[in-house]
C-alpha cells in the first residue's frame, strides 16, 4: 500500500491512533542556534486539531522535554525529551557525569541535563571543528558514555538502553494503540521508525533535507522536504 493510502487508513479511525513527532527540522525549521528554534502558530494550532482527534499526540525529541514542551506551547500533546532517556530507570544517575564531562571540551555543550549536544553548524571552520568533536567522541566512548553524530551536532549521552524507539513503545504500550504515524528527520529518528514495526497499521514520515541520512527516506513511506510540507500532510489527518 502507498504511503497516501496509508495515511487515509490512518485517518478514517484517529481514537485508535498515536501521532508521534520529532521537534527539530520536522514541527520546527532547522536554524543556526539551537536556541531560536520555534514552532508556528498555523503548526500550533494544526496540533491543538489534531490532539483534539487522536489517541495521542506526542513530540518525542532529542531536546530536554521541558524546553520542547515549552518552544512547542501546546500543552495537551505528551512530550518525551532526551531521545526517551527520561523514561529510562537510572538515567538521572549519570547527570553529574555529562556535567564534568562538558566541562573537558573546548566547545559550549547544549546541556539537556540527561544528555550533552555540542553543536558546530554556526562554527567559522566546520571541518576543523568536527575533527576536534571526533577526539571528544573517542574520550566520551572510553569514559563509558554513548558518543554520536547527528545534523552539525556531536550529542554524547549515557550507556542506557533508551532511544525514540524505546519511548515510541512505551507510549503505544501504556495506551494499547496499535496504529501510530512517526515523522522525522534525522539518523535517530530510524529508532522511531523500527518501532512501529508489527503494529497493526504503521506511517513512517521522513523529513529529508539534504542533510538527512539517505536510510531516513529509504525507510519511510511518506517523504516530505520542510516542516511546511509537513504540515500540509497534518492537514490531511
Amino acid at each position: 500500500m502507498d504511503g497516501r493510502a496509508l495515511l487515509a487508513r490512518l485517518a478514517e479511525d484517529p481514537g485508535r491512533a498515536a501521532l508521534l513527532l520529532d521537534f527539530d527540522g520536522v514541527l520546527a525549521p532547522i536554524v543556526e542556534r539551537g536556541d531560536q528554534a520555534a514552532v508556528s502558530e498555523e503548526t500550533r494550532d494544526e496540533l491543538r486539531r489534531l490532539a483534539g482527534r487522536y489517541a495521542l499526540v506526542a513530540v518525542v525529541s532529542g531536546r530536554d522535554g521541558e524546553d520542547v514542551r515549552t518552544r512547542t506551547g501546546v500543552e495537551s500533546l505528551v512530550y518525551v525529551g532526551t531521545h526517551g532517556l527520561e523514561l529510562a530507570p537510572g538515567a538521572e544517575a549519570w547527570a553529574e557525569r555529562l556535567h564534568a564531562f562538558a566541562a573537558t571540551v573546548p566547545w559550549p555543550a547544549e546541556d539537556k541535563r540527561l544528555a550533552l549536544a555540542f553543536h558546530y553548524r554556526g562554527a567559522a571552520d566546520q571541518e576543523a571543528t568536527r575533527r576536534e568533536l571526533e577526539h571528544a567522541a573517542e574520550r566520551a566512548r572510553a569514559e563509558g558514555f554513548v558518543a554520536r553524530f547527528g545534523r552539525k551536532v556531536l550529542e554524547v549521552l549515557p550507556p542506557l538502553d533508551a532511544d525514540k524507539g524505546t519511548a515510541v513503545t512505551h507510549l503505544l504500550g501504556e495506551r494499547g494503540l496499535r496504529r501510530a504515524l512517526y515523522a522525522g528527520d534525522d539518523t535517530t529518528d530510524l529508532d522511531g521508525f523500527r518501532a512501529l514495526d508489527g503494529l497493526e497499521l504503521g506511517v513512517r514520515v521522513a523529513v529529508a533535507s539534504h542533510e538527512s541520512p539517505p536510510a531516513l527516506s529509504e525507510a519511510a513511506d511518506v517523504v516530505v522536504e520542510t516542516p511546511a510540507e509537513l504540515l500540509e500532510l497534518l492537514r490531511e489527518l
